[in-house]
């Protein structure tokens, strides 16, 4: 049993690993073949590192590469992960971003074309696309990700507003400084991303979850600590190995969710056997988070 979970363990983090590398090759493409020579900006801390790249290259004695401003800018929030998250996420976030970082670095600046529309369509698609794929397998990208999860582990709202509020004032201080059709061709791009990353991700989608523990009170516990959600409880299950009496434990939560049902799972009985299908439809209520 415990080789299946070493396995099993094993196998989920090489996915990840896997999509933290697929991932930093898309952001190195979208940056460096459209929206550095589109002048276009990102969201999120990789925006906020263009747009630090870019001041230092024209006002300043010094150039400060995007690919490390993104690499600094994370740095304060891998010890917020870390405290506050957890450190398995926090690993795999810090792979995420290094080798994002060091694929900027390696792949070089290409003019496949300089027409702004065509470099922020371009750009957002690729960016948004493996962004959604990190997600979709557990990787956070950092920046603004760590952000939301810790918001809404102490408050249960989403970082919609703050996000908002962090692209507009990179959109408009990429206007104010250097024109404002590259803020206009910018805001297209981050719109375009954040579809491709939903519809990649399916954030929103439902999924299904059923429990077999021996530790009913301390699942209940944990996953109501770390989730607004019912469960429906069925007792005297036995197991047809060992014929040892188990609870079964059903409830559905999103997938945005699947990070804090899993530290809710290994806080509370890491030997308990979970499955988690899709759900196609969803009758009566489910408790959907407020988005600002």
């Amino acid at each position: 049993m415990q080789r299946i979970e070493k396995l099993a363990k094993h196998h989920q983090n090489m996915s990840k690993l896997s999509a933290a590398f697929l991932y930093s090759i898309a952001v190195a493409v979208a940056l460096n073949f459209f929206w550095e020579p589109g002048g276009i900006y990102a969201s999120g801390i990789t925006g906020l590192a263009q747009l630090i790249s870019t001041i230092t290259k024209r006002f300043a004695p010094f150039t400060v590469s995007t690919a490390l401003m993104l690499l600094v800018l994370n740095l304060p929030l891998f010890v917020l992960a870390w405290r506050k998250i957890g450190h398995h996420f926090t690993v795999f976030t810090i792979i995420s971003v290094v080798l994002s970082s060091l694929m900027m670095k390696i792949i070089p600046v290409t003019k496949l074309t300089i027409d702004p529309i065509i470099c922020a369509i371009f750009g957002a698609v690729l960016n948004g696309a493996g962004t959604g794929f990190a997600l979709k397998n557990g990787i956070s990208t950092g920046g603004l990700d760590i952000l939301g999860i810790v918001l809404r582990k102490k408050t249960g709202k989403s970082i919609g507003t703050i996000n908002i509020i962090f692209n507009a004032m990179i959109i408009f201080a990429a206007g104010f400084i250097f024109g404002w059709p590259h803020a206009f061709y910018s805001a297209l791009s981050i719109f375009i991303n954040g579809k491709v990353m939903d519809l990649v991700y399916t954030r929103h989608q439902k999924l299904q979850v059923m429990i077999v523990t021996s530790h009913p009170k301390n699942v209940i516990e944990a996953i109501q600590s770390e989730m607004r959600r019912g469960i429906t409880i069925v007792h005297d299950a036995e197991g047809a190995y060992k014929h040892q009496e188990k609870t079964i434990l059903f409830t559905v939560i999103s997938r945005y969710e699947m990070h804090d049902l899993e530290s809710a799972m290994y806080h509370s009985d890491p030997h308990a056997f979970v499955s988690i299908t899709s759900a196609v439809k969803i009758l009566g209520h489910f408790y959907e988070q407020p988005h600002d």
